[in-house]
């Protein structure tokens, strides 16, 4: 692939496969919460939640990436402060997967949510009967029964993640080397002359990666659903 890709776009494959990679990490331990809250918890203000969790889907993308800018830049709410601490998300690759994760973040959860929903609470009550705590009921009941609900999710965050372009376009720019992810590189190449070969090498790119990482998650969904139901 290095001999094919060139130096720039070979870089905007590696930081995009970085910035999905952390981008999922970081959302999955929040997205299984959040989606076990809205399935299984009753609390005041939870359609409050649920529309907040899924706010980025109706956004445009571009206003999910200002207010990115607004809140987490050098001059915004919390980013003024944050860099003082040494962490600065605006116009870094950190702040591409800051906005590539909540971009994301609806699609993992709804696959989570949709997992856990369907677990038989039945079942973990008999395992309660038992003595079992609820932490061992989740990770030795519930868990294993919603791991393919939280494969899906989590392949589907990072193929959201690897496209994602108006937020991060927005928030962090388009830099080569630092943020040009790519989408931002396609884009870039269709822009200058000549740059339509690196744009279809990259595109041909991006649907290979897709198509690897959903093969693979059907793969590896099923190997879990088998080994679930004991076949």
């Amino acid at each position: 692939m290095g001999d094919w890709l060139g130096p720039e776009e070979w870089q905007a494959v590696a930081l995009s496969l970085k910035v999905a990679f952390w981008a999922t990490l970081g959302a999955l331990p929040l997205g299984l919460l959040t989606a076990f809250a809205l399935a299984r918890w009753q609390f005041p203000g939870k359609q409050l939640l649920n529309g907040l969790v899924h706010l980025p889907l109706i956004l445009p993308p571009v206003v999910t990436g200002y207010l990115l800018l607004m809140g987490f830049g050098t001059r915004g709410i919390l980013g003024g402060w944050l860099e003082q601490i040494g962490i600065v998300f605006a116009f870094r690759w950190t702040g591409a997967a800051l906005a590539a994760g909540i971009m994301a973040f609806p699609l993992m959860v709804r696959a989570m949510r949709l997992s856990i929903e369907a677990v038989d609470p039945r079942l973990e009550q008999a395992a309660a009967t038992l003595g079992a705590s609820r932490v061992w009921v989740f990770a030795t009941v519930t868990l294993p029964m919603i791991l393919p609900g939280i494969l899906a999710g989590t392949v589907l965050a990072f193929a959201k993640a690897m496209g994602e372009f108006g937020a991060t376009i927005t928030f962090v720019s388009n830099i080569p080397g630092q943020t040009q992810t790519l989408p931002s590189a396609i884009y870039a190449f269709l822009q200058i002359p000549g740059g339509e070969a690196s744009a279809m090498r990259l595109v041909m790119v991006s649907i290979a990666i897709a198509m690897l990482a959903l093969l693979l998650s059907e793969v590896l969904a099923q190997r879990l659903a088998k080994r679930v139901s004991g076949a």
